[in-house]
């Protein structure tokens, strides 16, 4: 028998600025950026915008009864399935911290990961701490969905079928959104929706070339935060963990590294932005259905991996070396880029209610 924790960890308040402590959000629409590395949730109280921030990740325990009363008791995050005990989120992160061993993630390269049997059921957990269900029947939700990839043969169909089935079950409306023309929605309202959105997120890279607000070319690449971790810490013999808080805390791509992880950094960091600035030149220069502008158009960096200082430098660099069809006029990165792409899919059914 499965069942769920209802508990919000003791925690939650710390880590989700903006969040209301202990209440799941319901009230009004609602916008989600399920990601690889988190999940946020965005929504609009008045002149508010409240969102909330949850670490998309698990750690599997051995079933014991005194330790799920424990868990009770300390308000931990955390669901029980087929006679293991999950602990979700960053109580899961703690877990891992403390006892050792790497977390778990219930989405592996921007998808639902299909290597774990307990990956939807514990999706489904973590989405009840974030919203409770539907106050009043077909309350609109807006949820972001990855490109599809053009340098992998998985599908989304999957991905996005389950969350959106999940989310209706709760009595939503559910409406999916592409993650980079949700980074558009977001970020260019005075560029009248124009531009190209890019979202660097822990398991992908998802790219919008928009028209007034129109998604003219989409697309992922399976490449994202946890390559960089990964690749550099095989190539200098550390751990992906230790290798992710030196780039969250430390690292600095417009300095020189400091240190064999830094530089390891450094090197995946150019190669995944080469990588990225070469699929823009083929995909934009493979359609005919890019319009005639008569001037360039911004370009948006958001995410999680896009927030070291210097990665908006770092990836000018890499489009320095390459060609486009249409013109940049500036290389950006978001005001949040974590709750980039919640707002987005937010401003997606704020815009579809007020007739915009």
């Amino acid at each position: 028998m499965n069942t769920i924790n209802e508990k919000l960890p003791s925690d939650e308040s710390k880590r989700s600025k903006g969040s209301i402590p202990g209440e799941p959000l319901s009230t009004g629409p609602l916008g989600i950026d399920i990601g690889t590395a988190n999940i946020v949730v965005a929504q609009k109280r008045g002149e508010r915008e409240i969102t909330r921030v949850q670490l998309n990740a698990f750690y599997t325990l051995s079933y014991s009864r005194m330790t799920e009363i424990a868990l009770l008791n300390e308000g931990g995050m955390f669901v029980k399935a087929n006679g293991k005990l999950h602990a979700l989120g960053y109580q899961a992160e703690n877990f891992a911290n403390i006892v050792g061993g790497e977390l778990k993630r219930p989405i592996a390269g921007g998808i639902l990961n299909a290597k774990e049997e307990d990956t939807t059921f514990i999706i489904k957990g973590l989405l009840d701490k974030l919203i409770s269900n539907a106050p009043v029947e077909n309350m609109k939700i807006c949820f972001s969905v990855p490109g599809e990839p053009i340098d992998s043969a998985a599908s989304i169909f999957y991905h996005e079928a389950i969350i959106k089935k999940y989310l209706e079950q709760k009595g939503y409306q559910a409406e999916s959104v592409n993650e980079g023309l949700a980074v558009v929605l977001s970020e260019l309202a005075a560029n009248n929706y124009t531009g190209i959105g890019i979202s660097l997120g822990g398991g992908m890279c998802n790219v919008c070339f928009a028209y007034l607000a129109v998604p003219v070319v989409s697309y992922s690449i399976r490449k994202g935060g946890d390559y960089i971790d990964a690749m550099s810490a095989e190539a200098v013999g550390e751990t992906p963990g230790k290798v992710r808080i030196v780039k969250e805390l430390q690292l600095n791509l417009a300095k020189a590294p400091v240190d064999k992880i830094q530089t390891g950094l450094h090197i995946y960091y150019e190669q995944l932005f080469g990588i990225l600035a070469k699929s823009l030149q083929t995909q934009l220069g493979s359609t005919d259905r890019i319009p005639l502008l008569r001037k360039g158009i911004p370009l948006v960096l958001s995410g999680g991996a896009a927030a070291p200082p210097g990665a908006v430098e770092k990836f000018k660099q890499a489009l320095d070396a390459i060609r486009l069809p249409v013109s940049i006029s500036d290389i950006i990165l978001a005001k949040q880029p974590l709750l980039t792409t919640a707002r987005g899919a937010l401003q997606n059914i704020l815009s579809v209610e007020s007739g915009k």
